[in-house]
């Protein structure tokens, strides 16, 4: 049976090497026997742009390369630095934040899932900074270790804000989720983000749907599996 897979929130890192051995081994047998791989945002926890010289990154580059199947990729909040250089190298397709695709006959809406969050206003008004194009080129302008330093400054405060905020205000913002999944004309939607797996029954202006959301890949695997006969969200041991 052919299907296709969905991750998201893996967050590779060099201080998490066993994740990234089970991301490699999930390509070379999950990903091996189906029809296309997507990424829905933070593959990686940091990305400074693509001429970091990380060795993690020539790395992985090569092992996505070597995939038979087509692979995509859309852009999280943590690697939307990632650029057309990478995607090269790792022979990854770079697709819209947000993405309407049919698989198997389903209209399907994928997306990272942060700007779903509309309550958390402080995130909202930082990323709406640093998306600019301006602020983005003026970023990959400076020096590498300079950029190294600020991406940590910014984690470190990232972390202790969060610390402090309301799971509610992290999470989606179900009116927006509404809107959006009407206006895309689709009865379902895969993401990630909030680190809370799960599938989420809704009703669409009074038609049945679904929001299907991918986990991280901390203590255990998360995949949405979308086949000819159903759509499922998958946990597996790392």
């Amino acid at each position: 049976m052919t299907n296709t897979l969905f991750i998201a929130d893996l967050h590779l890192c060099n201080q998490a090497p066993s994740i990234t051995s089970s991301f490699l081994k999930f390509l070379n047998y999950e990903a091996r026997y189906i029809d296309a791989l997507y990424i829905l945002g933070d593959l990686f926890d940091s990305w400074i742009g693509d001429d970091d010289p990380n060795p993690l990154h020539d790395y992985l580059a090569f092992s996505l390369r070597q995939l038979s199947i087509p692979c995509h990729f859309l852009h999280g909040n943590r690697d939307f630095l990632l650029g057309r250089n990478f995607a090269y190298r790792a022979g990854i397709n770079l697709i819209p934040d947000e993405y309407v695709l049919e698989v198997y006959g389903q209209r399907l809406l994928i997306m990272h899932g942060d700007t779903l969050c509309a309550n958390d206003i402080l995130y909202q008004s930082y990323r709406q900074i640093v998306q600019c194009r301006w602020v983005k080129n003026l970023f990959l302008a400076i020096p590498i270790y300079t950029r190294k330093h600020i991406a940590s400054i910014i984690r470190d405060y990232s972390k202790r804000v969060n610390n402090n905020k309301k799971i509610e205000i992290m999470d989606v913002h179900p009116q927006l989720v509404t809107e959006i999944m009407h206006a895309y004309r689709v009865s379902i939607l895969i993401h990630g983000h909030t680190h809370r797996p799960a599938v989420h029954k809704l009703e669409i202006y009074g038609q049945p749907a679904q929001r299907l959301v991918l986990g991280d890949w901390n203590q255990q695997g998360s995949m949405v599996r979308v086949s000819h006969n159903d759509i499922q969200l998958v946990t597996f041991s790392l």
